[in-house]
């Protein structure tokens, strides 16, 4: 065996370093799926904050947006009432109009606390 033989082999037999740069992946993340996600979710809460009344905002808060199905947390029956009247009485058009990004095909009301809500913390408080 000559010595690029031997080189060789002995390149072959080392560890080679597997590890690679955690920010590359994540980098492709960010700026695919996740970066549009929360794009998206920004428009739906820029347009809600701008549509719903002040009232009904400090009772409820967006819990998610998925394929065109907008879920809402409101924390009391009253609040969940005056919200499905607003919506029915044109609000749900106009937050259509408002998010270009994507269909509000529906908006669904669950119960639930706002404050729990991360939309909530970031909204001043009164």
């Amino acid at each position: 065996m000559d010595e690029a033989q031997l080189r060789q082999i002995w390149q072959n037999r080392q560890r080679r370093d597997r590890t690679s740069a955690l920010s590359e992946p994540l980098g492709r993340l960010m700026t695919g799926r996740i970066g549009r996600r929360v794009r998206q979710v920004g428009q739906i809460v820029a347009a809600w904050d701008e549509c719903v009344p002040q009232l009904i905002r400090d009772h409820a808060g967006i819990v998610s947006y998925a394929r065109g199905t907008l879920t809402v947390a409101v924390d009391s029956a009253p609040h969940r009432y005056q919200l499905r009247m607003l919506l029915d009485g044109g609000l749900l058009a106009i937050l259509r109009e408002r998010f270009a990004a994507g269909p509000i095909n529906r908006v669904r009301i669950v119960p639930g606390s706002p404050d729990l809500l991360p939309a909530a913390a970031d909204r001043p408080q009164a």
